[in-house]
């Protein structure tokens, strides 16, 4: 599954969600945490702020200058004041040699009756020119009152600011049970998936169509008595498109999309879960039409009673309330859940059960008319040269998932920003194939000269023995550049995409595998670390012949389960068995690949010295180099060659 990349997603939507939630936050105690630490140097630094601000009204009311009143009447009388101005209690002196000062009067009394007291004559006051200003009451009381309300505004504020703080923790308290769902606007077009941003899955699609017809007129299904399935639940592989298709079905239907995960539902504390699924489900009965999305809904719906946490579980609390809601809609709600999950084995039956997800739809991986529909999808918006052919692309990109065709776009034009080029080639997407299977390239791990002789062998051997066994798949290139965690790598993909695995190709692949571990042991006497990965590959895949496909003609068609601690299926004889039977089939397969090696030596020698030189070889040169050997390739059915390559003596 794909989609087209977001249109803008920097673009907010003029129109606000239908229902707006806030994501709260969980609770947490202000004293002790970070925020307390924070909300305290806040506080300190206001105090700190409001002690200034008072010291400097203080400093300006009380003048440095300032004498007092009674050398105030002894310089009058002295004849050294010229000008006196008098500003409430406040004295301003212009002495007759310029210099100011400051002093104060009696508040109860005028300025001539205090310099009287002073014994300053009335022909001494009157060679003082004395001017009258008023003081401004705003100036009068702020003076006054400063040292009184200041320190009470602070306290004020304080006690304002942890209350806010309780309050705050006593709210998040309060909605902690509710839900944390994200609502998609239908009227949002930024936002907004269809079907046509959505590429194969055409019977999921078709499948789907139904809700969103219900979604649109549901009037026509009941008046005829049909009731739409209430719960859809999607499965597949990941990266295949389940939540994708979940928002297309919105979109196509035009009603609002509550989203959640499983995992959101679930808390330390017991019915925490129960709440948030009560309030998620009124939520949307309130804006119905409307769909609920669970992704994930293995974290909630797994089957009950497996003896874990007991009856009160949160978990099975959780799924008990998603149960009870969704047995309860009435058919007129208009309210659709749908889920994802890519463990539909793991579920609860309950939940499965007819009247609640009762219609299963089931989203494979997308073959290569599908992938070549994803790739043009994510090719919308890309400026690609001229030799680009997709139908390459997903010739060669078989069980790769929508998510991975995305990202495969989205390193092609990457690697090519990179170079500084304004078009995406070919060899660009060629090489984002490999990145997004094995990982970029690590061009500073060298390797001494007998690492990449042994290397090259190492990958000789698996091209080889994949090229003459009928049933293993073509080879496409070969590298001995290390990629993410492997030295080098063989890249084999079948010409068509397979549903079905036979006992014949899993055994041709065990012994191509195995190539590798054959080369290194025949021609250098010794074998080396590099085969590990490959030896626990063939080991789970022909483990899975015996236990789960009944392809071993000893054991037989039985499917034996899995043991595990607390869940033994079968006995420790027949664990025997099963081990014995699996070292058979190993075994045998690397005595194939032994003969094939051995048999075509000169072939092999051929394609490690062109690896040694160049690095790489791509399936065209591959080709030339088994033709030369006299093997002939395998080529597609309507290319006019045989699939099947002959070679002689193949056991």
């Amino acid at each position: 599954m794909a989609s087209a990349p977001s249109k803008n997603p920097k673009k907010k939507s003029e129109k606000k969600p239908l229902l707006p939630l806030k994501r709260r936050q969980s609770l947490r105690l202000h004293l002790g945490g970070p925020s307390f630490f924070g909300n305290l140097v806040t506080t300190v630094l206001i105090f700190l702020l409001l002690m200034s601000a008072y010291s400097l009204v203080a400093g300006l009311a009380q003048p440095s200058n300032s004498i007092p009143l009674s050398t105030v009447a002894a310089d009058v009388a002295a004849g050294k004041i010229s000008a006196i101005t008098v500003n409430g209690n406040a004295l301003s002196l212009t002495y007759a040699d310029g210099a100011h000062k400051t002093s104060h009067k009696d508040p109860a009394s005028g300025l001539p009756e205090t310099l009287a007291t002073y014994g300053v004559t009335p022909a001494e006051l009157a060679k003082v020119a004395i001017t009258i200003q008023g003081q401004s009451g705003f100036q009068f009381w702020f003076l006054t009152l400063a040292p009184i309300i200041l320190p009470i505004l602070f306290i004020a504020f304080l006690f304002w600011f942890l209350s806010r703080q309780v309050r705050g923790a006593g709210m998040q308290a309060f909605s902690f049970g509710q839900s944390k769902a994200r609502i998609t606007d239908p009227a949002d077009s930024t936002q907004r998936v269809t079907f046509a941003d959505v590429a194969g899955a055409r019977e999921a699609k078709e499948e789907l169509f139904e809700i969103v017809d219900f979604l649109k007129s549901p009037k026509k299904f009941l008046d005829i008595g049909a009731r739409i399935p209430k719960g859809i639940i999607l499965m597949g592989a990941p990266g295949t498109g389940k939540t994708l298709l979940a928002r297309a079905v919105a979109g196509e239907a035009g009603v609002p999309f509550f989203s959640i995960s499983g995992s959101e539902f679930v808390e330390m504390f017991v019915g925490v879960g129960a709440s948030r699924v009560r309030d998620l489900f009124q939520l949307a009965k309130k804006a119905a039409p409307a769909i609920i999305f669970v992704d994930e809904i293995d974290a909630v719906g797994r089957v009950r009673g497996s003896g874990v946490g007991g009856g009160n579980d949160e978990r099975e609390q959780t799924l008990n309330q998603i149960l009870v809601e969704m047995d309860g809609f009435e058919p007129t709600e208009k309210v659709v859940v749908m889920a994802a999950t890519n463990r539909p084995d793991v579920l609860d039956p309950a939940l499965l059960r007819p009247g609640r997800f009762d219609r299963r739809v089931t989203i494979d991986l997308p073959d290569r008319r599908d992938r070549e529909e994803i790739l043009r999808i994510h090719a919308r918006k890309k400026p690609f040269g001229p030799d680009v052919d997709l139908a390459v692309i997903a010739e060669r990109t078989p069980g790769f998932s929508g998510a991975e065709l995305y990202s495969l776009m989205n390193e092609g034009a990457i690697l090519a920003a990179r170079e500084n080029r304004k078009e995406i080639t070919q060899y660009d997407l060629i090489r984002s194939i490999e990145k997004v299977m094995l990982g970029p390239e690590r061009k500073s791990h060298l390797l001494s000269k007998k690492e990449k002789e042994l290397t090259a062998y190492h990958e000789a051997g698996h091209a080889l023995v994949s090229s003459i066994l009928p049933n293993a798949d073509p080879v496409h290139k070969i590298s001995i550049i290390s990629r993410g965690r492997a030295a080098g790598y063989t890249l084999k993909l079948p010409f068509e995409d397979k549903k079905m695995q036979s006992r014949k190709q899993f055994l041709d692949d065990i012994a191509a595998t195995l190539g590798g571990y054959v080369a290194e042991e025949m021609l250098f006497d010794d074998v080396t670390t590099g085969p590990s990965n490959d030896l626990m590959v063939i080991t789970a895949l022909a483990r899975d012949m015996v236990v789960r496909y009944g392809m071993s003609e000893k054991m037989g068609p039985i499917a034996f389960g899995e043991r595990q601690l607390g869940n033994e299926p079968y006995s420790e004889h027949v664990a025997a068995q099963i081990d014995a039977e699996v070292t058979r089939i190993i075994e045998e397969a690397k005595v194939r690949a032994m003969h094939v090696i051995s048999t075509h030596r000169g072939a092999l020698d051929a394609i490690a010295r062109e690896l040694v030189e160049k690095e790489t070889i791509e399936r065209d040169n591959f080709e030339k180099i088994l033709i030369a050997n006299g093997i002939t390739p395998k080529k597609r059915e309507e290319e006019g060659i045989l699939i099947a390559p002959s070679a002689n003596g193949i056991v």
